[in-house]
């Protein structure tokens, strides 16, 4: 596989750091949104330098998808560092009320600083940021309890910064997804990929296969198994393996060739769904 280099940083991510830091001083709190099956991948990696010291709830979309016993680390990881951390499964509209939960008890404590001072606050305003397609959308229209923002399975839906209220107290900034100007780290860059929060032509879906399926038969040898029936991965051999998952999903053109788009298309939509089992690809100290 060839050496990552990527260097991918549309005009209206830069724009929108900058409107960010414009409205930095109106905003109470951080809703910062990761993907739970690569919860260090998905984190924006200079989030720091424009939130400075927001009070920052982190939520964990598709928890449903992840390999708990992995993702618990993380989540005890950035519990450390201060981070409020909610899992949700948006799937099934599951803890999303704890984000509501949270947010009273945040703007509890603010009506009481504001108090001490002669003053009142009746709303908590949050900024929801996070990279491209790890849910965001459908997590604020399950918080608004109707269609609020268009929501589709590719990058770049978003393309503004837009108050959204939901309920009586909570007034939501609706971000774009942002992503770094160069990802330094080939697994992260890999990573991303594999959960389709870059757009496919970026890396390609020869690479970003073959990954995948690496860190299957490293971490989860018994999806690959279950599956497809891979019992080993010899990596001098990629291409038995992959066709061995032709010949399974009837991925195979005339004259019984392998459709090999058809078996990478099939791979990736297969880790998307879940097809695959509970996974986490990133993981807090390797083995």
């Amino acid at each position: 596989m060839n050496k990552v280099n990527i260097n991918w940083y549309p005009g209206h991510m830069a724009k929108t750091k900058r409107l960010i830091k414009e409205k930095k001083d109106i905003i109470d709190v951080i809703f910062e949104v990761i993907d739970a099956r690569i919860p260090y991948s998905s984190k924006i990696k200079d989030i720091d330098n424009i939130i400075k010291d927001k009070p920052r709830i982190l939520i964990m979309t598709k928890i449903d998808l992840c390999d708990m016993t992995e993702t618990k680390k993380w989540i005890a990881y950035y519990e450390r560092f201060g981070y409020i951390v909610i899992g949700v499964d948006l799937a099934n509209n599951k803890n999303v009320n704890l984000i509501i939960d949270k947010s009273r008890e945040i703007l509890k404590e603010l009506q009481e600083k504001k108090k001490l001072k002669g003053m009142m606050k009746k709303n908590l305003r949050a900024l929801i940021i996070g990279i491209p397609n790890v849910g965001k959308s459908t997590l604020i229209n399950r918080l608004v309890g109707k269609k609020a923002t268009n929501v589709g399975n590719r990058p770049g839906i978003t393309k503004s910064l837009d108050w959204i209220r939901i309920g009586e107290f909570l007034e939501l900034l609706d971000s774009p997804g942002i992503l770094w100007p160069k990802f330094d780290e080939d697994k992260v860059a890999l990573n991303l990929a594999s959960m389709t929060a870059i757009k496919e032509e970026i890396l390609p879906a020869d690479d970003i296969t073959i990954y995948i399926l690496k860190i299957l038969f490293k971490y989860y040898p018994e999806a690959l198994k279950k599956r497809y029936g891979i019992e080993y991965i010899d990596e001098d051999d990629i291409i038995s393996v992959l066709d061995i998952i032709g010949k399974k999903r009837g991925a195979i053109i005339k004259g019984g060739d392998i459709d090999y788009k058809k078996v990478y298309n099939i791979v990736m939509r297969d880790l998307a769904d879940g097809s695959l089992g509970p996974v986490t690809f990133d993981r807090y100290k390797e083995d």
